[in-house]
């Protein structure tokens, strides 16, 4: 819920030398476009500012992509961001030891936002606390399709028990900040992972990235076995496929997200019918609910129907969310996995949960979700199931244990 800044102390000399230097403008403008979005939202514009912006590239250029684009177009892009900051009256400063000092300020000053007071308020977390400021130096799991970043959980967060049995979320080509936000559809840590819960890849990294995959496991197995730590979740990047390329953020104790029984669908009911796609089930068990997009939407429901259940849709969550999260009883998300920033924060919340469902396109402004033909609009009618995934039209009946 606090600011947080990416690629801090870079402007354009250094993104062209950053180029020459790694002979990849690619990674190098993509770092700058990152800065300059970070650096924005900071002073108050808000995500959809920019992803309009990228939309709008993609669509002139043809390409679906921001990483099929050339360094010259991500160049543009980059710049295209801070001529949309400057134009808000937003000075966007070059000296890198400025920019420093700016998101330290800025970091602080987050404490007082009003997203942070709301969370507070929510999670019953004082007020007089405060906040400190950590500073790390980048690495980048952005600079090739070899390198990645996801967070990987020492077991399944849905199971107790200590025994070691890779579990988590990364993705490729793309920074930290893209898992825990929610912005990129990721890929399961391990081959059971993704047998259980029927994600439809064949990419794990297990089998993908073996090296890095053992080096983490092996990390997870001191922490466990000879430290007697409890089970974790621990956030990486990698720079490439070897071990050598390997990168821990941190670690810390992971919260068990099951609870000892939840509710199911009734297998007799006609679900195949009815169903709309599968996602990755976080929290909860099976909810049928009326669907809604904002939180006007959520207030005037709880006039008109105070006992209906109610399940936010989103593309995905940002921490500005919060107030919705809360007020909602379920959530369902296009993109994200277990790790991302809806699952954790309707976990803490007790909210049933399903996240990544790949073959929605949620359209928030025009309060509308669509699965191939079927469209679900504000206050329709859906059922979602935050144990195995599965997204439904209508209301089914459900079993309660």
């Amino acid at each position: 819920m606090m600011e947080t800044f990416l690629d801090v102390g870079i402007n354009e000399e250094i993104a062209a030398g950053m180029a020459h230097k790694t002979d990849n403008p690619w990674f190098a403008w993509d770092n700058y476009r990152r800065f300059l979005q970070c650096y924005g939202m900071g002073f108050g514009l808000e995500r959809n500012t920019f992803d309009a912006i990228i939309a709008d590239f993609k669509t002139r250029l043809g390409i679906p992509l921001k990483k099929e684009f050339t360094g010259d177009q991500m160049k543009m892009l980059a710049l295209a961001y801070k001529a949309r900051i400057q134009d808000d009256g937003i000075t966007v400063l070059e000296d890198p030891l400025d920019q420093l000092f700016m998101t330290i300020n800025a970091v602080f000053s987050s404490w007082e936002s009003p997203r942070a007071k709301t969370y507070r308020k929510i999670m019953g977390i004082s007020n007089a606390w405060g906040t400190a400021v950590t500073i790390q130096v980048m690495v980048f799991g952005n600079i090739s399709a070899q390198g990645g970043s996801g967070v990987f959980f020492t077991h399944n967060p849905r199971w107790s028990g200590d025994t070691l049995s890779p579990w988590g979320d990364f993705t490729l080509g793309n920074q930290g900040e893209d898992v825990v936000a929610g912005l990129v559809t990721t890929l399961p840590i391990s081959v059971k992972q993704q047998e259980i819960e029927m994600r439809d890849t064949d990419i794990t990294l297990e089998t993908h990235f073996p090296a890095v995959y053992d080096a983490i496991r092996k990390w997870a197995s001191m922490l466990i076995y000879k430290k007697g730590w409890s089970p974790q979740e621990m956030e990486f990047t990698f720079e490439g496929p070897t071990a050598a390329d390997l990168y821990l953020l941190q670690t810390r104790d992971m919260a068990i997200r099951e609870r000892k029984s939840v509710d199911a669908f009734d297998i007799g009911t006609n679900l195949e019918a009815s169903y709309l796609g599968h996602g990755i089930g976080v929290s909860g068990g099976a909810m049928s609910g009326r669907a809604v997009f904002t939180l006007e939407g959520i207030q005037r429901w709880r006039e008109t129907e105070p006992e209906t259940a109610l399940i936010l849709i989103r593309r995905d969550t940002v921490p500005d969310d919060i107030e919705e999260i809360h007020a909602s009883n379920g959530l369902l998300t296009a993109r994200g996995g277990v790790t991302s920033h809806a699952s954790v924060v309707a976990h803490r919340l007790g909210k049933t949960c399903v996240v990544g469902c790949g073959a929605m396109v949620c359209n928030e402004i025009g309060k509308i979700a669509q699965f191939n033909e079927v469209i679900i609009r504000s206050g329709d009618h859906i059922s979602i199931d935050g144990r195995e995934g599965s997204v439904y039209q209508g209301i089914m009946k459900i079993n309660t244990t």
